[in-house]
């Protein structure tokens, strides 16, 4: 049996669950509940903060880790019902993977209902440039001059690993790229590297140039964002922009990191009023869009990147693409044939009717808070539909009523953070299963704490106690598998 299904394992995190429990009100329910994993834990409720976590809590917090990574488990939710005496029932999910963690809470994220499915963004390519000049600024003959003063004796690439790379990535390099190499390609870091050589190299292009084998094309996958955030963002290249508005595009060929890590790329897809060759970064804090750093490889070398080159204008969506209903005061002002993403958000007035925006032909998200919907199945009109998020009742209608829209690629359900997991697993489940998804599975370890007041003690009696385990799945499908991993 592996240690993550040992209640010994989580016997420690349980009692300062427990000890922060009768310092903090319990939620509602009167349940103990949050989420582990590789890069943190959350719970319910949350601590108190008296600043950084004491000894027992890492302690506590490193023990379920190891036993996760034993499992090969990425993540797991839990729900422990503690009584007076100190019996314990601990309910471990496991989300499976089709589905995506929740945000900082024990709920399920979105909803994966056809596997490897991408948002409308992820899936957006560049238009057409076939027309785009190059860069006045781009001069390879004065590049190798530069590069030549700069990092004399330098190794360059051969002819043969310019075109191995070529081939990996499946595009054929720019010139300026090429020469780059041709002169001084960049060589290992770290250990069994010449870390002095690659600094001369990184000051004499100004970021930290990538080796042939590690370049990359910017394609929208290498961007990852959650569907329930990525569902809602819009894309949209002004005329007047200079790079187009883009998750990815495979004109963009990663050969070089900032000085934050974030990636920079030669465009070859450049935007409207851009240059075939600019040199674009792809901010980390951003998933859409690219900013201008200079106008060709030549610009960045000889010039460097030169402030008030923020080209942002991709991530303003154009007007009626994206609505919150909460923020107008009359919902028919959201009627827009751009409308692709319409949110209920925090809507105070009487519940709303989505009549209004049956039949635009882009609606593809719909996030309605509970009990902002006047006709939860007015949903089943909404034929563009690829993300839902609805409140548990609202898909319980859609449910009951065999009204889930068929088109869905993902969906969510709205909860509080402290709200009773299990219920919103069962709901999830039944989401899931109409489309043969596999479901999140359940195991409840049964054990005891001991009673409340021996809080903090630890006898050979209370340690190590554990009764039984129970392994559920709702419903059993031949999909369920050991090993799954995910992150936050």
């Amino acid at each position: 049996m592996p240690a993550m299904h040992d209640f010994v394992t989580w016997e420690p995190l349980l009692r300062i669950l427990r000890a922060d429990g009768a310092r903090t009100p319990v939620a509602p329910h009167g349940h103990l509940a949050g989420r582990i994993g590789r890069h943190g834990w959350v719970r319910v409720p949350g601590r108190p903060r008296r600043g950084r976590a004491d000894r027992a809590e890492l302690d506590a917090v490193e023990r379920v880790l190891r036993a996760l990574a034993e499992a090969e488990v990425g993540c797991v939710s839990f729900k422990a019902e503690i009584s007076p005496t100190g019996a314990t029932a601990l309910h471990l999910l496991d989300p499976g993977p089709a589905v995506e963690p929740g945000s900082a809470t024990p709920h399920p994220g979105a909803l994966l209902l056809v596997e490897g499915a991408l948002p409308e963004p992820w899936r957006r390519r560049p238009d057409p440039t076939p027309g785009a000049p190059p860069s006045p600024s781009a001069d390879p003959a004065s590049l190798e001059r530069t590069l030549r003063a700069r990092v004399p004796g330098a190794r360059g690439a051969t002819e043969e690993e310019i075109a191995a790379a070529e081939k990996r990535l499946g595009v054929t390099l720019p010139g300026e790229l090429k020469v780059l190499h041709r002169v001084a390609a960049a060589g290992r870091r770290g250990r069994g590297g010449d870390d002095e050589a690659a600094e001369r190299l990184d000051r004499a292009v100004g970021c930290e140039l990538l080796p042939l084998e590690r370049m990359y094309v910017a394609h929208a996958r290498t961007r990852p964002c959650p569907w329930r955030s990525a569902a809602t963002q819009v894309v949209v290249t002004p005329p007047g922009a200079a790079v187009q508005g883009l998750v990815g595009s495979p004109g963009w060929i990663v050969f070089a990191v900032g000085g934050g890590g974030d990636p920079i790329a030669v465009d070859l897809t450049p935007g409207p009023k851009g240059a075939l060759g600019q040199i674009v970064l792809l901010d980390h804090e951003q998933v859409i869009g690219a900013e201008l750093l200079a106008d060709s490889l030549t610009d960045l070398v000889v010039n460097g990147r030169r402030e008030g080159r923020r080209d942002r204008r991709w991530d303003r969506p154009p007007p009626g693409a994206r609505t919150d209903l909460a923020s107008l005061t009359n919902p028919r002002a959201a009627v827009d044939p751009h409308l692709e993403v319409l949110t209920t958000g925090g809507w105070q007035g009487a519940p709303l009717s989505l009549v209004p925006v049956m039949g635009l032909p882009r609606l593809r998200t719909l996030a309605a808070s509970p009990g902002t919907l006047a006709d939860p199945l007015e949903i089943a009109r909404l034929t563009a539909l690829e993300f839902l998020e609805l409140g548990p009742q609202d898909w319980r209608v859609l449910l009951d009523a065999g009204a889930v829209p068929r088109g869905l690629a993902a969906a969510a359900i709205e909860v509080h953070r402290d709200q009773d997991p299990l219920p919103v697993v069962e709901l999830a489940n039944e989401i899931l299963a109409l489309r043969d998804r596999p479901p999140i599975t359940r195991t409840v370890l049964h054990g005891d704490l001991g009673p409340a007041q021996l809080l903090g003690t630890r006898s050979p009696a209370m340690s190590g106690a554990r009764d039984r385990i129970d392994r559920r799945v709702s419903p059993p499908t031949p999909h369920a598998r050991s090993g799954r991993r995910c992150g936050f």
